[in-house]
């Protein structure tokens, strides 16, 4: 499959997984008296990967996150030379996933974008006052387990046709435990994307939300090289 087809795919996946997660928060999650709440919005962001990972699995292995992609290269199964591509894709989907939820969201006469537009954050911006610290802590141990279960799940080994529903759980999962801490990110291109028009403190704090996925996802590649004793070369 050519590299800018997957990369279009990546991108596509990508706004969908931030318009549908991040526009559960912002459009559903308190909505008067049918709001969906935390477990509603966990339940979003595990479904956009889930239904993504059944729509172009095929295609580009359906990333939908710079971690990852860095993590499957950690792990020896994705080219370093594809990295570029896929990020690049990624980032930009996440801002046309956000820019379509800003476009809808801003027709209510409510709306502001100050309450940060599913941004994630730490400090004053956490959404139970966690500190810095809890932030870079939940985020590198969410984006390590979320990639060990990514590795895991779609490993030659692993029952074949059951990644998806694993990895999307998965991703539920985290954000019920880490909501409250950082908004859950375990995602840069998640991150950047309503940032980006919320722009002042949450361009500011997403520092944190490039450098803990990647430390995660990192540690996650080696541990699995190891954990797994992969027998396949990484890629050229």
């Amino acid at each position: 499959m050519p590299l800018f087809r997957r990369a279009v795919a990546e991108f596509i996946g990508t706004a969908w997984l931030v318009f549908g997660g991040c526009g559960s928060a912002v459009l559903a999650a308190s909505f008067p008296h049918v709001g969906i709440g935390l477990l509603g919005v966990s339940f979003a962001f595990g479904l956009t990967v889930l239904t993504m990972a059944y729509t172009i699995g095929s295609i580009s292995g359906c990333h939908l996150n710079p971690a990852v992609s860095i993590g499957l290269w950690a792990g020896g199964r994705f080219k370093a030379s594809e990295l570029y591509a896929y990020i690049i894709a990624q980032i930009l989907g996440g801002i046309a996933g956000a820019g379509v939820l800003y476009v809808i969201a801003s027709g209510n006469p409510g709306f502001s974008l100050s309450g940060g537009l599913a941004s994630n954050g730490y400090g004053a911006h956490s959404p139970g006052g966690y500190s810095l610290m809890s932030g870079l802590v939940t985020e590198v141990v969410m984006t390590f387990i979320f990639l060990i279960i990514i590795l895991g799940s779609t490993d030659r080994r692993a029952p074949a046709g059951f990644a998806p529903i694993s990895i999307g759980l998965a991703l539920a999962l985290i954000h019920l435990v880490s909501i409250p801490v950082t908004n859950t990110s375990v995602n840069p291109a998640r991150s950047t994307g309503p940032a980006v028009f919320v722009g002042g403190w949450a361009l500011s704090q997403l520092w944190l939300f490039w450098v803990m996925p990647m430390v995660g996802a990192v540690l996650a590649g080696i541990l699995y090289r190891w954990l797994f004793r992969e027998t396949e070369t990484r890629p050229a």
